[in-house]
Formats: structure tokens, sequence, C-alpha cells
């Protein structure tokens, strides 16, 4: 890597600790944090939400805007797993890594901090559970595609909640371990045919399809919202608060695909989730609503097609990762806190804090 690069880094990663070690004890403290990550997610992205979406897009209903670096320890284009383990655990590690340091060694997430004060934890993704973004709040594995050994992870996580796809890594695994049985003896409930409406007082264990969920486009219908809603009912009565992680993860997805009806589609959906978790956010009064995305994907444009400035064409660069920063938008208390240019490490760092000073 360049050596003016690794002088950003360094230089960014002090203003970081500096600026989250300077939070006011005067500063108004949420009592929940809600984290919602666009996978793949960049600002043109986002901008295909107003013009593409038949309602107006929820975006416009934030104040408080950063800007988010996202190049991983030893690339300048980071994967999904290094993105994540950046908001989760706070450290820039190798792309691949799920929840470990560049040594491999375990990182301690936000999951497993905020736990140790009997804060509940939860997470819905439409990806598999035991996928990239996910994965890195609550296992620790060298490499992003032991879906297996990260499934046995999540068995003994502290999570409270979670609802996704995934069940082919709970059962009829290479090791015949039954992981459904696990979790039930471990105190959850476990639904693998629909999302319930209603739920006990027991853990919650939503394994919706063998491996991601469905797309839009294949009639998955409002899963995110509804199991966001519902984990987010589940968890608000923990009286010490909650964590919550969402995930839009076939955003990234349909960037890798080139095809922006896939992306648009799940854009629009992501976006109808977020409505209603600001919703929540405005009436419960103590609530931290963050937006982000981990990196962009597809180096997906809106421009003009030619010279009519009236049509948008969506269109592609790559079919991977792009470098583009992407936007942070924050909402609630503590939200000033988002304001500027940093490192993603920022995000969970200020999380931390947060929780910690509450």
């Amino acid at each position: 890597m360049p050596s003016s690069i690794i002088k950003i880094f360094i230089c960014l990663t002090i203003c970081t600790f500096s600026f989250a070690s300077s939070i006011s004890q005067n500063t108004k403290k949420p009592k929940n944090i809600i984290l919602l990550v666009g996978d793949g997610m960049g600002l043109s992205e986002i901008s295909s939400s107003l013009y593409f979406n038949d309602k107006p897009s929820n975006f416009l209903r934030f104040s408080t805007v950063g800007l988010s670096m996202t190049s991983s320890s030893k690339e300048l284009i980071t994967d999904s797993s290094a993105g994540a383990t950046a908001f989760a655990s706070g450290i820039k590690t190798y792309n691949g890594a799920i929840g470990v340091d560049l040594k491999m060694n375990p990182a301690e997430t936000i999951v497993e901090h905020v736990s140790k004060t009997d804060i509940a934890t939860g997470l819905v993704v439409t990806s598999s559970v035991v996928h990239a973004t996910p994965a890195a709040f609550y296992a620790h594995q060298e490499s992003r595609r032991m879906y297996e050994e990260i499934a046995v992870d999540l068995v003994k996580s502290d999570l409270d909640f979670f609802a996704g796809g995934g069940l082919q890594y709970f059962q009829n695994r290479k090791d015949s371990l039954d992981l459904v049985k696990q979790l039930e003896d471990n105190d959850f409930e476990v639904h693998t045919e629909k999302l319930p409406t209603k739920i006990s007082a027991k853990k919650q264990a939503i394994l919706l399809a063998p491996n991601g969920m469905p797309k839009m486009s294949e009639k998955r219908g409002n899963f995110l919202t509804n199991a966001t809603m519902l984990a987010i009912g589940q968890l608000s009565k923990n009286k010490n608060g909650f964590f919550l992680l969402v995930e839009g993860s076939q955003i990234d997805w349909g960037g890798h695909d080139n095809d922006a009806e896939y992306l648009i589609n799940e854009m629009i959906d992501f976006d109808k989730t977020i409505g209603a978790v600001l919703d929540f956010a405005k009436n419960n009064g103590e609530t931290l609503v963050i937006v982000t995305g981990d990196h962009e994907t597809g180096g997906f444009t809106l421009s003009a097609d030619g010279m009519n400035y009236n049509k948008i064409i969506a269109s592609f660069s790559t079919t991977g990762h792009s470098a583009t920063m992407v936007p942070v938008f924050a909402q609630g208390p503590s939200e000033e806190l988002f304001d500027g240019v940093y490192q993603n490490t920022k995000i969970f760092a200020i999380m931390k804090q947060l929780f910690d000073q509450k």
C-alpha cells in the first residue's frame, strides 16, 4: 500500500478515537441503537430510491449526514466481511475476516460488549444469517466462507433475536450436528416456515430459507420491514435497551449481477424499512438510528440518456466493489456525532461509547 495511504489511515484512526473519547457527558445518550446497513449501498444506490420510488424516499427525513471511508487493512477496496468487522468490532482487518484481527485473533463485537450489561441484541437480514455482514457481529472465523463454523458461533452467541435465511447451515450439516435442536436447548423459539405474528418471551430464531431469502421480484414481500418491527417489539421489552442490526443484503447482489432492476427493488424495500424504523424512533424518543453502507457495489451510475436530461439510465462499471466513500445517516439522541468524514471504524467507537456512558 502506498505510504501516503498508510499515513491517511493512521491520521484518521487517531482522529476517530480522539473524537469518540471527547463525547460530552452532557450529550443525550440513546437507550437503543438500530444500525441499518445497505450492503453495497453507495450514493447512487441511495439516489435511486428518490427517482424510482413511487413514495418519497425516507432518506429525505435525515438532517445529519457524514461520509465513511471503507478501505480494509490490506486492500483499498473492502469486502463485506472486513467492512462489517469494522462496524462490529472497530478494527481494520483483511478482506474475508469475520470478527478477527490481522493475526486472526478474536475481536470483541458490539453484541458481545453490550450483552455484558444485559442490553438485548438482534439482527434481521435478507441474506443467510451466517453471511458476511451479520456474521461479523457475533462470530470469529478466519474466513467468511466457513458457514457451518459460523452457524456454531451463532448458537453460542449472545443474540436474543435473529431472522433471515440460512437453515441449511443448521440442519443436514456435514458434521451431522442438529443446531436447530441446540437453539431450542438454548431457550430459542425456532421458526422455519413463516414469519410469526405472535411470539413468546423466549429468544427468537427465524430461518425462512435454505440460504438467502428470495429476491423482492420473487415475492419476498414485506419480510424485512415486518421482521425488523417484530425484532424491535421483542427487544424493546428489555428495560436496559437494545442493539439491532438490520441489513438490506441483496442491494449488493443486484450490484454484483449488474442488474439495475434487482438492485433498485431491493433498495426501495430497504428504504421502506428505514421509514418504519424512523417512525418507531420518533415515537420512542430514546433510539438512535444509523443508516450506512459497508461499501459500494457495481460502480452504479445514474446518468442522462444522451442529451435527454429527463431520462435516467442506470449503468455499472464493474461486477465487483468500488472504492467510493459511502454516506452515513443518523437520527436520534447523539446524531450529531456522525457529522464529518471518517473511517468506518468510528461507527463502532461511537456506538460503544454511547452504550458505555448511558
